[in-house]
């Protein structure tokens, strides 16, 4: 019951001890019953309104920025020109969170040692598998790191190619011919390129894979070594002293360095021998830097990126013939069929190759000290 509810022989108590008025005490009830009604009114209509009044959002801490550092061969900058900002892209679309990727390219072998030297990079992407096992070797990749991507850890492939002057005065064919004498021959140094290992390999095996012996191979190799003038240090820099420098008869390079070069103008001939070797290029995760920088998850799907329809097209529009099967298709027209392709496995597989022609005083030092350039 409220105050101004009482009937007056109980107010009438109330007003000799308190000494307030009947009239004081019920205007006191009425005035204390009407702020509460007050009250419960407004708090009510602020109740509904509030969903009106902006609220703030709870805080959602956005992914600190990441940079990851990209080491590769010199021929592919061409193609991850167009490929990481793809990537960037895709990754801040789904995952609001930028990344810078820092990238190096030089020779293959150049850049594996810089790398086990202390080149923090996340990622690799070289010329041949054995640069990756050597860094692997080193500490710095897992084992079984061929086993985390798609084909082997192969993402880009390439043959070797013949590349002469225009209109082909020295009339070359083919393999054979570089061994004749009056030829220059423009080819990288296999001390420092993945490239020149490649071509070195694709020389012997056009003997080997193609019913000749060892020892004529080794006598063919060494004849085609002494046309060579100069040995740059990568496939970069044995295409520019071939077409910038205008040194030498025929450039042994990479099938996708040639077709690049034709997109960018250079219009001499060139010829794919239908004796050669499949150039594999493998990418890995350079685990113990990426886990230092805290780059491992961004670092891993960069590399399973580059293996999709979108980076494959990019290696095949920068001439590397392509792992990815659909998109292989799409570009069939560009890259001729081979005859007699042969792998590194053929010849022995890298250990061997690396140990029987490239180690200090293996057969290319060997090949190198009978010319008197060691």
């Amino acid at each position: 019951m409220r105050y101004h509810d009482l009937p007056d022989n109980v107010l009438q108590p109330l007003k000799k001890k308190t000494g307030w008025s009947v009239f004081s005490l019920k205007s006191a009830a009425l005035l204390k019953s009407s702020l509460f009604k007050a009250f419960t009114f407004f708090f009510a209509v602020g109740l509904g309104l509030s969903w009106l009044i902006p609220q703030p959002a709870i805080s959602q801490a956005k992914p600190k920025d990441v940079e990851l550092t990209l080491v590769s061969f010199a021929v592919t900058k061409s193609a991850y020109d167009k490929i990481v900002p793809g990537f960037v892209a895709k990754w801040k679309r789904e995952n609001n969170q930028n990344v810078t990727i820092s990238q190096s390219y030089g020779g293959s072998g150049s850049q594996t040692r810089a790398v086990i030297s202390g080149l923090e990079a996340d990622v690799v992407h070289l010329a041949l598998a054995y640069d990756t096992e050597r860094i692997q070797e080193a500490g710095l990749i897992k084992q079984g790191w061929e086993r985390e991507v798609p084909n082997n850890g192969i993402v880009s492939k390439s043959v070797a190619a013949l590349v002469m002057r225009a209109g082909n005065p020295k009339k070359i064919q083919g393999w054979a011919d570089l061994a004749k004498p009056g030829i220059k021959v423009i080819t990288a140094n296999p001390k420092t390129s993945g490239v020149a290992r490649w071509n070195f390999l694709a020389l012997w095996g056009s003997v080997t894979r193609n019913g000749g012996n060892e020892q004529a191979a080794r006598t063919f190799v060494s004849q085609v070594y002494k046309n060579v003038p100069v040995l740059p240090k990568d496939a970069r820099e044995a295409s520019d002293t071939f077409y910038k420098q205008n040194q030498g008869d025929v450039l042994i390079n990479y099938e996708n360095e040639i077709l690049l070069a034709k997109t960018q103008g250079e219009a001499e001939p060139f010829i794919i021998p239908q004796v050669n070797i499949s150039i594999d290029n493998p990418v890995a995760v350079v685990d113990k830097y990426a886990a230092k920088h805290g780059t491992t998850k961004v670092a891993e799907a960069f590399v399973k990126y580059l293996y999709t329809p979108e980076a494959q097209r990019e290696f095949a529009k920068a001439g590397f013939r392509p792992v990815n099967s659909t998109v292989a298709g799409e570009f069939n027209s560009k890259f001729p069929r081979i005859g007699k392709l042969f792998t590194v496995a053929d010849v022995g597989g890298w250990n061997a190759v690396q140990q029987k022609f490239f180690a200090d005083n293996a057969m290319f030092d060997q090949i190198e000290n009978a010319l008197g350039r060691r």
